[in-house]
């Protein structure tokens, strides 16, 4: 009787809108993952020499804000390595994978949780990793594409669709963007407590610079 309370509690609560950073922002689109690449080639382009690029991870963050009942937390992922190919100013691919073990958190008990089997069970699934198979220009702006790519994520590999500002130079690119993946489409299931659920969806923050 007392946990059917609190369960009563927790869902009277999911009706009460708390503000996040995750209001607004766009969900992923997710399926099964593709393992094709398709280049961009620009319109009436002439054909560029292809270059690639690594992930300087000192001007570079993936993070990621997760929200409770009662509030949002943040993290980030210290360690990660990245590729990105471009032709000319038009990318072709990108690529990059985390250590799952360098998570942190804005606090020490979560930054532990984080790791356990709840979470992302870093002694099990050491790495996560995402490999671009598309990236389409928007018409949006000359910088907005459409990137398609598969996400393996805690053993679970699946092909997401995001939003993305891509802009690429002589001295090399970068690549930023903010979107939704729902944990439960990659089995991170943990509910958390009765009276402070967490929500499903999850915001992921990425900013990538590449240099030659």
């Amino acid at each position: 009787m007392k946990h059917t309370t609190k369960f009563l509690l927790a869902a009277a609560l999911l009706s009460v809108h708390c503000k996040s950073e995750l209001d607004g922002k766009p969900a992923a689109k997710v399926g099964e993952a593709k393992g094709e690449v398709k280049p961009v080639v620009a319109p009436d382009a002439t054909p560029m020499p292809e270059r690639t690029l690594k992930a300087d991870p000192a001007a570079s963050t993936i993070g990621f804000v997760g929200a409770k009942l009662t509030g949002d937390h943040k993290g980030d992922f210290k360690t990660f390595t990245g590729e990105a190919t471009v032709a000319g100013t038009v990318p072709k691919s990108v690529r990059f994978s985390i250590d799952m073990g360098s998570v942190t958190s804005d606090a020490d008990d979560l930054t532990t949780h984080l790791k356990s089997k709840d979470f992302f069970d870093v002694e099990t699934f050491q790495k996560a990793e995402f490999s671009s198979t598309s990236l389409m220009p928007k018409p949006a702006g000359p910088n907005e594409y459409e990137v398609t790519g598969d996400l393996d994520l805690h053993g679970v590999k699946k092909s997401i669709v995001f939003p993305a500002t891509i802009t690429v130079d002589d001295r090399g690119a970068k690549g930023t963007a903010e979107f939704k993946i729902n944990r439960k489409d990659f089995k991170v299931e943990y509910p958390g407590k009765p009276d402070d659920l967490i929500k499903d969806e999850v915001l992921l923050k990425i900013s990538l610079a590449f240099v030659p």
